[in-house]
């Protein structure tokens, strides 16, 4: 029995060893920690339990039978981040390069069915090159099966993504249909064809970094959610993330301990909006005096500034946060902004996470670019996310409340539960000075009767009085109990029910 013993101890030696000593000091060289390693800082402590440790390829073409190593390329099990149960699977760069097998992609289907029917968060940790190429067709199948729970996945389990190193090929199409993807600057990267297929076919001359680096996906491509220093800071905030999300669609929201009281009030916020209401002010020190202690995570900070998307907490809750930032083109709705949120709102909706939304809107963005870019289905998507969300749903506007930008951004057209404006809100089709110079065009030679007819415009319809009349705004309330209102609505509508009419699934403008 003890020889027996001894001989599953050194197996399992020889499989924690991945590629062996030499791979795992070249990916520390790097930069990098290992396929264990990272999956040790994720989880907590001693909670992790593999599965398929000793799992080989089957391939016998172009010499593979005569090179085999155990777990095949990727570590695949679950644990726990701060109690709660996850699964996970870690790309093992140490073998074959992190590529995908037949039996690699076998192990991760099974993780992915167990998440999926023990209702559980799944996150995956990539650093590969793609498909094994020795495999063909057999590696391309795998691929086709985990796309296919990935789509089944969606809606019911939180899927979270982490790129920390290359990402190519077949391999960048399960992270795109999660619910995240976050990088690491400088070690990670994402493409479909690298620098060389790229080179080849277009003659353009490009790096792995320009291409597909952290930078490029965060800010102009919006593929990734945020980018992280190096690969602790993001497998830390990755535990932070779980912490805010329900374990699957049908599970209830998490719940912790806050030190911050509900009905606290912040006096500052009443002076937060400038006397010009053409002077910026940044949305994100309302957030911050809003949800618990001051505690948010952003998500895609680095693109569509103009919009902030992100988590908090209100009495322990998670709720979903989305506001204009008047310090980014003024907060305006363009193209970007509104796939931005629309998305943001959209997953918050699949897992019943409550949405408040802060409003400071001029309108959406004019130009050509934007019309021939498509502004018009891409706001649409946005109204959409809004209009579909059974969640609950309250709305504050602070400021600017414009247009059409005024119905999308959660009105009480778009069945928002409570709606408050500030004071300081003016709510309208249009700024003053446009809508004089439409009504009053005879006019605008005299430059006393334009005066006159914008201060008479303003004092009609740029505050939230007229709104408040027709019920579209249910309390002009003062900023300093912003907190303490939304803290009573969300309790308020803890038990509210909603359903939308049946349907095989919606036709959302893609």
């Amino acid at each position: 029995m003890k020889t027996i013993l001894e001989r599953l101890d050194e197996r399992e030696a020889i499989a924690r060893l991945g590629g062996g000593v030499e791979r795992l000091q070249a990916q520390h060289n790097r930069g990098k920690l290992t396929a264990r390693e990272r999956i040790e800082l994720l989880l907590d402590q001693d909670s992790f339990e593999e599965f398929d440790m000793f799992v080989q390829h089957r391939a016998i073409d172009f010499g593979m039978d005569s090179v085999k190593i155990p777990g095949d390329g990727v570590v695949t099990g679950w644990g726990t981040v701060n109690g709660r149960t996850v699964f996970v699977f870690a790309k093992d760069f140490t073998v074959f390069g992190g590529s995908l097998s037949e039996t690699h992609a076998q192990k991760i289907l099974k993780l992915q069915d167990m998440a999926l029917r023990n209702r559980a968060p799944i996150i995956g940790l990539f650093d590969a090159g793609g498909a094994r190429i020795q495999e063909g067709v057999a590696a391309l199948g795998g691929y086709g099966e985990v796309f296919q729970r990935n789509v089944l996945a969606s809606g019911v389990i939180p899927q979270i993504s982490l790129i920390m190193g290359p990402c190519a090929g077949g391999d960048v199409y399960s992270p795109a249909m999660t619910d995240f993807i976050f990088m690491v600057k400088d070690t990670s990267y994402m493409f479909v064809t690298g620098p060389d297929v790229v080179k080849t076919v277009t003659n353009e001359n490009v790096t792995a970094e320009q291409l597909g680096g952290a930078s490029v996906h965060t800010t102009q491509s919006s593929i990734a959610d945020h980018a992280y220093e190096n690969d602790v800071e993001a497998l830390l905030q990755m535990r932070r993330l779980i912490d805010f999300l329900p374990a699957s669609n049908v599970a209830p929201l998490p719940e912790w301990p806050s030190f911050d009281t509900a009905d606290r009030v912040d006096f500052s916020l009443d002076t937060l909006i400038p006397d010009n209401p053409n002077k910026p002010y940044d949305v994100k020190e309302l957030i911050a005096k809003t949800v618990d202690e001051g505690d948010f995570f952003e998500i895609q900070q680095a693109h569509a500034r103009n919009i902030v998307v992100g988590f908090g907490r209100m009495e322990g809750r998670t709720v979903g946060i989305v506001a204009n930032q008047p310090l980014v083109l003024a907060g305006v709705l363009d193209s970007d902004a509104s796939r931005k949120a629309g998305r943001f709102v959209r997953f918050c909706d699949c897992f019943n996470i409550p949405i408040v939304t802060f409003v400071d809107v001029p309108g959406f963005l004019p130009g050509v670019a934007q019309e021939h870019g498509g502004l018009i289905k891409h706001g649409a998507k946005l109204l959409f996310a809004y209009a579909e969300a059974t969640v609950p749903k309250i709305t504050i506007i602070t400021r600017k409340a414009f247009g059409g930008a005024y119905d999308v951004m959660a009105s009480k057209h778009l069945r928002g539960d409570v709606n408050y404006a500030w004071p300081t809100a003016q709510i309208a089709v249009m700024g003053a000075k446009g809508a004089v110079e439409i009504i009053f065009r005879k006019d605008l030679a005299d430059p006393e009767k334009i005066a006159k007819h914008t201060k008479d415009y303003e004092e009609r319809f740029l505050s939230p009085f007229v709104a408040a009349e027709r019920g579209y705004i249910d309390e002009v309330i003062q900023p300093h109990t912003t907190r303490k209102r939304v803290a009573r609505v969300l309790a308020l509508l803890r038990s509210k029910n909603l359903e939308n009419p049946w349907k095989k699934h919606d036709n959302i403008p893609l």
